[in-house]
């Protein structure tokens, strides 16, 4: 079974990482991804910290490690095949239009889904004739998706095309400042990299039916999914890459050992101080 630990290098490791990595390695051959489309965060050295410290930690890759600033041009046909299909149409929303849309006193309280405010779907009437528009952001068209199935843990999961429509809607697949999405180049490397289960953490476990819709729409294998606990500290609160005081470097400095601070995360994800 072919799994993936995939972090951005856009900060230090920390033990919420290190945790990712172990489970990805317990749960089969591990391969290592950086995902590093957000080029503007993106930056050499955190991803050279990427290798030491996982290398530290005592885990082990196969060469050459998929980076995704690589494969823009694969992203590119994966939505040029998607816009002929006509499941996509270009928004030129930014974050406050669609609050407000959402806010309309017609529609309620605005609804949130896994990425934030449901979309109200304000450009979907936009022609979606010709070539793929470049610089613009794209969405899915929710009413494209129809039934989605996929394992988690083991266990058949299922949701309806209406539930998808009504509490994911039209997702944004391709970012105008990116040209691609998280969403788009995960589904994708995914598949290119025949990964069979995706163990990640349970703050992703909403984004899994858009991956699975992404995957039926380009007729790509579904993985199984699994998605573990997260370190959190003392106050219960989960661990962001801001977070320096949680970094790997900072327990290396500290004086830990790679076999302790392993042992730690599999006792307990609770982070000890460093």
């Amino acid at each position: 079974m072919i799994t993936r630990f995939a972090p951005s290098p856009t900060g230090p490791l920390h033990l919420g990482h290190a945790w990712a990595a172990i489970c990805a390695d317990d749960a089969g051959d591990m391969v290592l991804r950086i995902e590093d489309i957000d080029q503007s965060r993106a930056r050499a050295d955190h991803e050279a910290a990427i290798y030491e410290h996982l290398s530290w930690l005592g885990l082990t890759w196969p060469e050459p490690v998929m980076r995704q600033s690589e494969r823009m041009e694969t992203y590119a046909a994966a939505l040029d095949r998607m816009w002929a299909m006509g499941v996509l149409y270009p928004c030129s929303c930014n974050r406050r239009d669609i609050l407000e849309a959402a806010s309309a006193p017609q529609e309620g309280a605005p609804l949130t889904g896994p990425d934030g405010v449901i979309y109200p779907g304000t450009c979907r009437g936009v022609s979606r004739t010709g070539a793929r528009p470049q610089g613009v952001a794209l969405r899915l068209d929710a009413s494209a998706v129809g039934n989605l199935t996929w394992t988690e843990a083991g266990a058949a999961w299922a949701l309806d095309a209406e539930t998808f429509r009504r509490t994911i809607g039209d997702v944004v697949v391709a970012r105008r400042d990116m040209g691609t999405s998280y969403h788009l180049a995960v589904v994708v490397d995914d598949a290119a990299q025949d990964i069979g289960l995706v163990t990640r953490g349970e703050d992703l476990a909403e984004a899994t039916p858009i991956h699975v819709a992404l995957q039926g729409l380009l007729g790509l294998p579904t993985p199984a999914y699994r998605h573990h606990d997260l370190v959190r500290d003392a106050d219960g609160k989960r661990l962001a890459k801001r977070d320096d005081a949680r970094s790997i470097a900072s327990y290396r400095d500290a004086g830990w050992t790679a076999q302790a601070l392993v042992a730690r995360l599999r006792e307990s994800r609770v982070a000890p101080e460093a």
